[in-house]
């Protein structure tokens, strides 16, 4: 007998009949006891496996723990939510960041060799590769860091990193650190400034539109517009569009990137 961890072990078989959606033959109980009347309802024991796939009603186990010292518990068990289809995510069409982090130099190029060899591969999605570097790993002191183009331009990279001639390699505390939105002033600009995110960062866009709806009032032509040089907006150079035009996408810069949780501890420009 389990002793204590006889209660956990039932919780644990029926999550996994859940996930496998089969019911295990019951253990230990060939013979079904003879003071039950076992007619007279829907128990029953099962002497094989038993498939129990999903249907439209959530699936719902009880279990049961009877100990000899009084323990009296029964816990019900209902499969999760099915998961909902996601919809595919806009793709980015300009160069993709493969961001690295190591302990060490010699970790930091080995790392650079495996990952130029997942990039070779034709099966690999340059996006998810980047993606996964800077979300779903651990960051330590020693850093690279690749644009990526394409996916010879990445290999390219890595294996730069990995001989010891990359250009973006540096070291960085691991530590929590403050962080500070600094934005240009005047001057700053340049035709097609911030047309492409207006396309591949929908929260980008969302912001220029908001600040657009603002600034309605004062003037009779858009930001967006202007980003993107459409027939008859505005030279970007004249000073009453230039100052509208920084602010509306400084402000959307801040927005995307507290979208991807980086919150500032201050703000200056």
């Amino acid at each position: 007998h389990t002793q204590a961890a006889a209660g956990v072990v039932g919780v644990l078989k029926m999550v996994l009949a859940l996930r496998h959606e089969t019911l295990p033959k019951t253990l230990h109980a060939d013979e079904p006891a003879p003071h039950v009347d076992w007619s007279s309802g829907a128990v029953r024991l099962l002497t094989a496996a038993h498939p129990w796939p999903r249907t439209e009603r959530p699936r719902r186990a009880g279990v049961s723990a009877f100990g000899i010292s009084g323990t009296n518990a029964h816990v019900l068990v209902e499969e999760a939510p099915a998961p909902q289809p996601e919809e595919p995510g806009q793709r980015p069409d300009g160069p993709v960041p493969l961001i690295l982090s190591a302990r060490g130099t010699a970790a930091l190029r080995a790392q650079a060799q495996q990952i130029a060899a997942v990039a070779e591969d034709r099966g690999t999605d340059l996006a998810d590769l980047g993606h996964t570097l800077a979300t779903a790993r651990a960051r330590h002191e020693y850093r690279a860091a690749v644009i990526a183009a394409d996916r010879e331009s990445a290999v390219r990279g890595l294996r730069e990193v990995a001989a010891g001639r990359a250009e973006i390699v540096g070291t960085a505390e691991t530590g929590p650190r403050k962080v500070c939105f600094l934005f240009p002033g005047q001057g700053s600009q340049w035709a097609g400034m911030a047309a492409g995110l207006l396309d591949t960062a929908p929260v980008f866009a969302e912001e220029i539109r908001s600040c657009d709806e603002a600034l309605a009032e004062f003037q009779d032509w858009s930001v967006e517009s202007v980003l993107r040089q459409e027939p008859g907006a505005p030279a970007l150079d004249r000073v009453d569009v230039v100052r509208p035009a920084l602010f509306a996408v400084m402000v959307s810069l801040a927005a995307l990137w507290r979208s991807y949780g980086v919150e500032p501890d201050a703000v200056a420009g």
